[in-house]
């Protein structure tokens, strides 16, 4: 058992050797250690701020975006309605420009058959004045003069007129 306990004079030169070189370590090396220590951690506390301070900016930035992001869709539904209204307003344009058209296309067409059936009228009657005239005087069995023949023209025109209101 004597060998695990050491003898009285082998602990007190431990012991003043631990204390030499504890005072040692504590005068030489611990202060380097110790400011070693400090800097990391003033590093790391610096690294840290950073850090947060860059969340901070991020989220900040993020907000931004979100409120940019929210107003260009808003903008672009007022664009999107606007280009709505104007292409409805432009087609109704169209559209009535186009029913104008047709309606004045129609009312052309109206005058001119009214004009063509005007003409076709006034050439029948010009037509059966003349085969009046010479149906009559072939009855008649005789000639007719300019005054007698014109009297009876515009007799026959007179009557052929009225039956055309009618």
């Amino acid at each position: 058992m004597e060998a695990i306990i050491p003898f009285g004079a082998e602990m007190a030169i431990s012991a003043v050797s631990f204390l030499i070189l504890f005072v040692l370590m504590w005068k030489f090396a611990l202060p380097p250690i110790t400011k070693m220590l400090e800097e990391r951690a003033a590093k790391i506390r610096e690294s840290l701020e950073r850090a947060e301070q860059t969340k901070v900016e991020a989220e900040r930035l993020l907000e931004e975006y979100k409120a940019q992001l929210a107003e260009a869709r808003g903008e672009s539904a007022k664009i999107v309605e606007q280009a709505r209204k104007v292409a409805e307003t432009m087609k109704d344009e169209i559209v009535a420009k186009a029913n104008d058209e047709a309606a004045g296309i129609v009312a052309k067409a109206h005058e001119a058959m009214q004009a063509e059936k005007k003409a076709a009228l006034a050439d029948l009657q010009s037509e059966v004045a003349a085969l009046s005239v010479a149906v009559a005087g072939k009855l008649i069995g005789e000639k007719l003069n300019v005054e007698d023949h014109a009297k009876l023209i515009d007799k026959f025109v007179a009557e052929v007129g009225s039956l055309n209101g009618n």
